[in-house]
């Protein structure tokens, strides 16, 4: 799955002309209205885990893996949010991404990410934690894998705007019941009411 932002706050880690680290955030707990109701990645440390873009995360143009435009040199959990340092590499078609970013032409970010535990919390119930207000299915186990700076995010609203048909969901109206199986497979019932 991915959730896109436009995130006017990515900004240079150093000043300076040879500078290719910047910082951005690139997930939060804002509900998104994905096909099957409201979305809300948990961002409790527990939740969250951050071992593939500690190890190998990388930045994506469009999230086109043909395009890596860089690499993710730390990752952390900061008030509820995904937060990243990254940096790009110095190929051609990095730097003319890099530049478009330092210059604010470029400001869409979003995350590639992978949930296989959800809560599902009933309209009007709270979630087993009681932060959170039904109904919405929160990832209480999710990995991000990936950051792409992109051109056109789906939704301006921090948040909101996913394509689930490149990531094996079918749009919705077409047949959801594979989607749906694997869904009800992902799913931790909230039982109350």
């Amino acid at each position: 799955m991915q959730r896109d932002f436009s995130v006017a706050s990515i900004r240079a880690v150093n000043e300076g002309e040879n500078n290719r680290a910047f910082e951005l955030s690139f997930s939060s707990e804002e509900p998104c209205q994905m096909w099957f109701g409201p979305e809300i990645l948990d961002h409790d440390p527990s939740a969250v885990d951050l071992s593939r873009m500690e190890s190998m995360g990388v930045v994506l143009f469009n999230h086109d893996r043909n395009k890596v435009i860089g690499k993710v040199t730390r990752v952390w959990i900061d008030g509820h949010r995904g937060k990243a340092t990254i940096e790009f590499d110095s190929d051609d078609e990095s730097e003319t991404v890099r530049s478009k970013v330092a210059s604010g032409t470029l400001k869409g970010v979003s995350v590639g990410y992978r949930v296989t535990n959800y809560e599902s919390v009933k309209e009007g119930a709270k979630s087993l934690d009681g932060r959170f207000t039904g109904p919405c299915y929160i990832a209480k186990k999710w990995m991000p894998f990936e950051i792409s700076i992109v051109s056109v995010p789906a939704d301006a609203t921090v948040g909101v705007g996913r394509d689930l048909h490149e990531n094996g969901f079918p749009p919705p109206g077409e047949d959801d019941r594979p989607a749906l199986s694997y869904f009800e497979g992902c799913v931790t019932a909230n039982k109350n009411h």
